[in-house]
């Protein structure tokens, strides 16, 4: 795994993304914390999460085809280019104390926008630049960054939103720490611009065919392909279960019962990213065969089930932290090694259409669970997340009803050169 960093440009690509990733995690906290701290509705947070997951699952398909035709490269620097300059004019408003509610609605619709580009655009790199040999090891490696990032950004952001809760000159009550998340978010975004424009071109495959056809060709690759198909399904509907109570209910749960507040919440998602490191580490030593895959993706469902369920009645944060630590270990154990089958499994001129199919799957659903969660939390946060618990029996069930979870033939393809020759689209 670690050989693969001798190859200078998934270096640099690791490096930035690694900072980018860390980043990410100051904004993570910070956004929820900003809506509560101005309006202290939960249904108001839902819809504000809910924003930023439409419009980039409305693109992400669009941002595939792009990112095949183009360098996924050019794509991701103009992305973190765009991302730099609305985090840092949102620390500015913070900062100053002029930040209204549509101002925080205008940046959750402006990243999930730019999202819908970068994240197949990202995706569909790394198989550009390390051999077949390399790809999961290069996984393994980005995801160990992100989650990395995800253990030390959460606790380190609500510390200090939580440490800076006081007034400082100029800045209104409690807004300091909340300024200081945002603006180590946009320097994230530049130290990204800079490791990117240190890489070599790295090409797209060209086309002269409408972007709609080459998106119409890429879904009906991945419907034609039964196994691909079955893993999209399982995991929206996994996200759908999931991605409103992490992102409204953790929150709102940090928020009413636990009395750390912001850096209790940051505390729970450092947390589960420990649990994704340690599952992460796992699939980069040990890589299961078809049938054991199959029964690790059944199993996982009823086994996130009892951790959410948990949940739902925790008042103290150092049993949501266990709890979540322990349902990391299975989410990242799986989730290395569908991406590297999905990778393994695709043509290249497909991975960036098939990638966005994905990161569609993972997202789409994802505005209406957190619109649905700002609404349920109205009622009660254990009935959210005990809800969550229950309906994740139907990944489950579908799972283990599709055989083509438990039979997969990946593409056999020479190992691809650390970069690939320009063409008129290299950026």
């Amino acid at each position: 795994m670690l050989t693969t960093l001798k190859n200078r440009e998934f270096r640099l690509l690791w490096m930035g993304q690694a900072v980018s990733h860390l980043g990410d995690q100051f904004h993570l906290i910070a956004l929820p914390w900003l809506v509560l701290a101005l309006t202290g509705d939960p249904l108001q947070l839902g819809l504000v999460m809910a924003l930023a997951g439409i419009p980039r699952a409305l693109v992400m398909l669009f941002g595939g085809a792009i990112a095949d035709r183009v360098s996924p490269r050019l794509l991701m620097i103009g992305s973190d280019v765009l991302r730099f300059g609305i985090a840092a004019g949102i620390a500015i408003a913070v900062a100053t104390g002029t930040v209204q509610l549509w101002m925080i609605y205008a940046l959750a619709l402006g990243f999930g926008l730019i999202s819908g580009f970068f994240l197949p655009a990202a995706e569909a790199t790394l198989p550009r630049v390390v051999g077949e040999r390399q790809l999961a090891g290069g996984n393994s490696l980005m995801m160990i960054a992100d989650q990395a990032a995800q253990f030390v950004g959460p606790a380190l952001a609500g510390s200090i939103i939580a440490l800076l809760a006081h007034d400082v000159a100029g800045t209104p009550a409690g807004m300091t720490g909340i300024a200081f998340a945002f603006a180590v978010d946009a320097a994230s975004f530049a130290f990204g611009v800079i490791t990117l424009g240190l890489m070599r071109p790295v090409a797209g495959f060209g086309s002269d065919r409408h972007p709609l056809r080459d998106i119409a060709d890429g879904l009906s690759f991945v419907w034609r392909d039964t196994t691909i198909r079955t893993l999209v399904i399982v995991i929206a509907l996994a996200n759908l279960m999931l991605t409103g109570p992490v992102f409204v209910g953790l929150p709102v749960l940090a928020a009413e019962r636990l009395t750390e507040g912001a850096a209790a919440f940051g505390a729970v998602l450092s947390g589960y990213a420990a649990g994704n490191l340690i599952g992460m580490a796992g699939a980069g030593s040990w890589r299961p065969s078809s049938r054991q895959l199959g029964w690790i993706g059944f199993a996982i469902f009823p086994f996130l089930g009892v951790i959410y369920a948990a949940i739902g009645f925790v008042d103290n944060t150092w049993v949501a932290v266990a709890l979540m630590v322990i349902g990391g270990i299975g989410n990242g154990f799986l989730s290395i090694n569908v991406i590297t089958l999905l990778q393994q499994m695709t043509p290249k001129p497909f991975l960036g259409r098939v990638m966005s199919v994905l990161m569609l799957s993972m997202y789409g659903l994802g505005p209406i669970s957190q619109m649905l969660a700002g609404w349920v939390l109205h009622f009660s946060v254990t009935w959210l997340f005990c809800g969550a618990a229950i309906c994740l029996a139907v990944p489950a069930v579908i799972a283990l009803r599709h055989r083509a979870m438990w039979d997969f033939t990946p593409i056999d393809e020479p190992d691809a050169p650390s970069t690939q020759p320009e063409v008129a689209h290299s950026a």
